[in-house]
């Protein structure tokens, strides 16, 4: 081995030597911080649980000599300032403008309850958000020692009427702080968590916020309430949040960055934004059920996590909203917050958006009977899809005047064997008629959007929220003629007049559009028509029974002035006379031919002329 292998070896050696050491040290740095982290945490658990015992009542009775006061222990935490703040007496400091009432709770410097002012809850109660002891707000940091906000009690610091600053003092002069202020005419709190001169370790580099809250019922049917309460949470970037919940328990670990979190109620939420972003958090939602005896809805959890730098003070913002899952108010704040609003897909939801609440709004600012508004609202939405519905209507006139027809082609026709020879003659038989079967049924499948819109658009619209329209108290919640006190499989525990009444027109429409149809023999079409006339009506029953009255009234005036559009057009705008003698006038003839056959056997003969030529050439 040569002399510069010899240094090469050694050379590697000592390299190796010293990564090893440095590593070594580092990772005994590392072990010493997490274990002075347990030794804290251990040590204040320690003293909390020897405290505890401590004020136990004493078990045995003493006859004339009063048992000495048992002190608690001097210190739990390292520092004094720490230490004195858990012994402070809490107190609730009050802010209120003309949108809400937030209260505060200087233990944990973290919001206790909201009252909403312009809103109540059904039955006329006030509406909280969250009450008192319902919600959590909690900020978990290492500062030399593991605590967590809500062990202490802040001190004030600053109290105008529309904002309060609270501090948690240390020993050596730095402080946690956490200041709130709200503004007139807003729903919006804003909230600055800071550091200053707090002993935080160079090598933490993350604050944990926990957020815990406790959604009380608001609304009359549970059903109808938790399938439209959910929990939301946003990417920066992304054209909607991303939703959770809807009447199932579900947790969620996100490990990316995201902007905010919603606890999204059916109508109202709380809304919790990072102007520079959460760096990632696990959310949960956990429903209560309908027997709940608190009467709570449902509890949410977020446990988020923030990035900080440390070495230097440290300020993290954060934005609340409390209030209704308004449109208009929600977009204002131009945080996408108005996306949380369930209106449908891209093409439902640019309908509902642009044409069905703008119309709503506008018919609001002079009608203050929402029944009347839906009414005229149907109206409009009939009149603006009539050209695509007419065809519909008019194919089925053309075909109830030619049910004589159909009859003889159904008793000609009659043998198994037939089937194809009697759609053929049904076929042939539109054609002369000049019934177009497809484009009576496009049209009519057109005008679905319109239909979901609306059935996105009732139950989640706070506008019909406590309104009231005949026999129905809430158009946002199901009306009720019947209540069975228990629950029965598929109704629930009440019957919805709105609803029976649906049911009931949408059987007449389609037994008065089916009955001038024979279905002769033709399983397939007798099993449709059981279909149309029976299985729609119950199943939209069962469906609409818990859902908005509004939306079940919507259908109903829908279907009424269907059943008036389809008279009109069989009695006066198609005669049935016409069509037999159109049909008459045709036999014997050619069948009839559509344009676009027209154009194909024309592309046709134009190809075999152009052919022809070349071949001469």
């Amino acid at each position: 081995m040569d002399k510069n292998s010899i240094i090469g070896f050694i050379l590697m050696g000592v390299v190796l030597f010293g990564f090893t050491f440095f590593q070594n040290r580092k990772a005994r740095e590392q072990y010493a911080l997490q274990q002075a982290q347990q030794d804290s945490i251990a040590r204040v658990e320690a003293a909390r649980a020897a405290e505890l015992a401590l004020l136990e009542p004493q078990q045995a009775e003493q006859s004339e000599v009063e048992a000495p006061a048992v002190k608690a222990p001097e210190r739990i935490y390292k520092d004094a300032g720490l230490d004195a703040a858990r012994k402070l007496e809490a107190q609730t400091i009050t802010l209120s403008n003309d949108k809400f009432e937030i209260a505060f709770n200087t233990k944990g410097a973290q919001i206790a309850s909201v009252r909403i002012k312009d809103f109540t809850n059904y039955g006329g109660s006030d509406l909280y958000i969250f009450k008192e002891g319902q919600n959590k707000f909690e900020v978990n940091a290492y500062v030399g020692e593991q605590i967590k906000t809500t062990d202490f009690v802040f001190e004030v610091a600053e109290k105008t009427d529309s904002s309060v600053v609270m501090r948690l003092p240390f020993e050596g002069g730095g402080y946690i702080e956490q200041s709130y202020a709200i503004h007139e005419g807003s729903y919006s709190v804003d909230n600055l968590l800071s550091f200053v001169g707090v002993p935080i370790p160079r090598n933490v580099g993350s604050v944990d916020l926990d957020f815990s809250t406790m959604i009380p019922r608001m609304e009359k049917g549970y059903k109808n309430e938790s399938q439209y309460s959910k929990v939301d949470y946003y990417f920066e970037g992304e054209k909607k949040p991303v939703e959770m919940g809807r009447g199932r328990n579900q947790s969620k670990k996100i490990s990316s960055k995201l902007e905010w979190f919603a606890f999204q109620q059916q109508f109202f939420s709380m809304i919790v934004r990072a102007p520079k972003e959460f760096s990632s958090g696990d959310i949960s939602v956990a429903y209560q059920g309908d027997t709940d005896p608190n009467h709570n809805l449902m509890a949410c959890e977020a446990a988020m996590r923030v990035d900080i730098m440390p070495g230097q003070d440290i300020q993290i913002p954060l934005e609340y909203y409390f209030g209704p899952n308004h449109f208009k108010t929600l977009k204002s704040l131009d945080h996408k917050y108005e996306k949380i609003i369930p209106l449908g897909g891209w093409l439902v939801g640019w309908f509902t958006r642009y044409f069905i609440i703008p119309m709503f709004d506008w018919l609001s600012r002079f009608i203050s009977n929402y029944g009347l508004i839906i009414l005229i609202m149907t109206l409009v939405i009939k009149i603006v899809t009539l050209p695509f519905t007419y065809k519909s209507y008019a194919s089925s006139a053309k075909m109830a005047a030619l049910k004589p027809y159909i009859e003889e082609i159904n008793k000609k026709y009659s043998g198994e064997n037939d089937q194809m020879k009697k759609q053929q003659a049904t076929m042939d038989l539109y054609k002369r008629a000049g019934v177009n079967t497809l484009g009576g049924c496009l049209p009519t499948l057109l005008t679905f959007p319109v239909l979901w819109a609306m059935f996105r658009f009732f139950p989640a619209s706070i506008e019909l929220r406590q309104q009231s329209f005949l026999w129905a108290e809430d158009l946002s919640a199901y009306d009720s003629i019947v209540d069975f006190g228990t629950r029965v499989p598929l109704i629930g525990d009440h019957l919805s007049l709105f609803a029976l009444l649906m049911a009931v027109v949408m059987w007449g429409y389609s037994k008065m559009t089916m009955s001038q149809q024979s279905a002769g023999n033709d399983p397939s079409a007798k099993s449709m028509q059981f279909m149309s006339v029976w299985m729609m009506p119950i199943m939209m029953f069962f469906i609409c029974n818990s859902l908005s009255s509004g939306l079940s009234y919507y259908y109903l005036l829908s279907q009424l002035i269907a059943i008036i559009e389809t008279f009109v057009i069989r009695k006066w705008v198609v005669n049935p006379d016409a069509v037999r003698a159109q049909v008459e006038a045709s036999k014997g003839k050619p069948l009839p031919k559509s344009k676009w056959q027209q154009r194909l056997e024309e592309a046709q003969k134009l190809q075999e002329q152009q052919m022809r030529n070349q071949k001469r050439r």
